[in-house]
């Protein structure tokens, strides 16, 4: 799924919604008037105020009603003490009031025009008790008379394109990408959409849902399926409410765009720490395991996998790649490709020898290896040298992709010896520029490895580098993982779904 920072054209603007008419996705995603209940004058301390400096340092620019029964100001906005005394319609609300005051605003929110509301506030059926599975019913109750709700006990909507961002998250990236994500936990939504800013996964939306008292995975995949800014989704995914419902949809969105899953909750531990945490239900490890591959999504173990499964199928071609070179300095670390490539099912062939041959003549006479993988002998093999090989190894019509594997720590001693800064001294912009070239030129895909082994407090500047080395990378349409592993489990997800795609998703 090729994209870096720009997206399709956006998908439907209104959905057919669970016997609930249209849903005006684009009001709820895009608003441009956006109300906060919630905000008190010493609003920073608030979550309603928390949220309105959130959308400001974002720079959302639709116009904010906070709203407070004291009224007042905060932030340069006057305070409105209800959500009536607004003075034009809204389109989203976001609602951080005591759990007892809720279901009044969310029904002012509704006659005030609001497509959506996303309730911050907990103390619903989480809590297990009585009263609070009975506020969450009138908060169902509300909804099916006209207006949709994200929550409670939830983080609500990031959205890039719009400037919508979660609590507390002032700082989250401006830059739209292709990938969605859908999330029962609002801290694992807040986490992903910060890894995401570092490790180049851009995001088209993000909606963390809590309880789901209404919108939740399974009608917001249906239409994340259908919108042209999404072209991969990923989910965290506690409990359903429907599981055939959610099993149809979850195989409809595969078969049309890849869907990486996390499920929560599969231990005996885990599934007793969900249903206090959103009042889900967990399920069988080996069940959820089944339905999954019966649906063709991609199940991951942890938010690390996710993120590289959805920064490798948002940044690599839509197809598999099945046979790689791996170039880097170091007999050892081709050993280990080796050996982890097999593991996941990826052939490193060797070389031929007219071709070995060639690359021999731009490696080094002593220590190097032009079989594959290319032990290049030293660490500081410069740009031009290693755009050579790449264009030599990609002429092997079995190579689909090229691995690139760089030591930047070994810099070190050539930049105290030169009595200059680390940054000054790796050429990262070149190799950037070089294997970009190389994967334009040859239509080879090249993925970079940015291992690092020092990562001490004296190290610092060493890790800051690697970090401006990693964004040079990426702005160059180039993936960047930290390991080798990593890199090849990304692509063994991504050839196993686009594999059982191109046979039509036989078993």
């Amino acid at each position: 799924m090729k994209g870096k920072t720009k997206s399709a054209a956006p998908g439907p603007l209104m959905t057919a919604g669970a016997g609930r008419g249209y849903t005006d996705y684009s009001r709820i995603f895009h608003p441009r008037r956006v109300a906060v209940a919630g905000v008190s004058r010493e609003g920073v301390f608030s979550y309603g105020g928390s949220l309105v400096l959130s959308l400001q340092a974002m720079g959302y620019e639709g116009r904010i009603f906070p709203v407070n029964p004291k009224g007042g100001n905060f932030s340069g906005l006057e305070i409105f003490r209800r959500i009536e005394d607004i003075p034009e319609n809204i389109d989203l609300a976001v609602i951080a009031v005591g759990a007892a005051a809720v279901p009044d605003t969310l029904e002012a929110c509704r006659k005030k025009g609001a497509a959506g509301a996303e309730i911050i506030s907990s103390g619903f059926s989480e809590t297990g008790t009585p009263e609070g599975r009975a506020l969450e019913g009138k908060i169902r109750e509300i909804a099916a008379r006209g207006i949709r709700v994200i929550g409670p006990n939830c983080f609500g909507i990031y959205c890039p394109g719009s400037g919508l961002t979660f609590l507390p998250n002032p700082d989250l990236s401006r830059q739209s990408g292709p990938v969605a994500f859908l999330s029962q936990s609002g801290g694992m939504a807040s986490d992903f959409a910060n890894m995401g800013k570092w490790m180049g996964v851009r995001f088209s939306k993000m909606v963390s849902f809590g309880n789901g008292a209404d919108l939740r995975e399974t009608e917001l995949l249906r239409y994340l399926l259908e919108d042209g800014e999404t072209g991969v989704i990923a989910l965290y995914v506690e409990g359903v409410e429907d599981g055939e419902d959610f099993f149809a949809a979850l195989r409809e969105a595969a078969r049309k765009k890849p869907v990486v899953v996390l499920k929560g909750g599969l231990s005996r531990a885990g599934g007793r720490a969900l249903i206090s945490h959103t009042a889900s239900l967990g399920g069988d490890r080996v069940i959820w395991k089944s339905i999954l591959k019966q649906a063709g999504a991609v199940q991951v173990e942890d938010l690390n996998e996710m993120a590289q499964a959805c920064l490798a199928f948002s940044m690599l071609p839509p197809r598999a790649c099945k046979g790689l070179s791996v170039i880097g300095g170091g007999g050892a670390l081709g050993i280990a490709a080796c050996d982890f490539a097999e593991f996941f099912g990826i052939d490193i062939p060797s070389f031929p020898a007219d071709l070995k041959k060639n690359i021999e003549n731009l490696l080094p006479r002593s220590g190097a290896s032009a079989a594959n993988p290319v032990d290049v002998a030293n660490p500081y093999t410069p740009p031009e040298t290693v755009n050579g090989i790449l264009r030599l190894a990609a002429g092997d019509d079995r190579i689909d992709l090229q691995i690139m594997i760089f030591l930047f720590h070994h810099f070190r001693q050539i930049a105290r010896t030169a009595g200059r800064p680390v940054g000054e001294t790796i050429p990262f912009r070149e190799f950037a520029e070089a294997l970009e070239d190389a994967a334009k030129e040859t239509g080879k895909p090249v993925v970079a490895v940015l291992s690092n082994a020092k990562r001490g407090l004296e190290d610092l500047d060493l890790v800051e580098t690697t970090e401006k080395a990693r964004q040079a990378f990426l702005d160059r349409g180039v993936p960047v993982f930290e390991e080798t592993r990593d890199a090849l489990r990304a692509l063994a997800h991504v050839n196993a779904y686009y594999t059982r795609r191109g046979q039509g998703w036989d078993e």
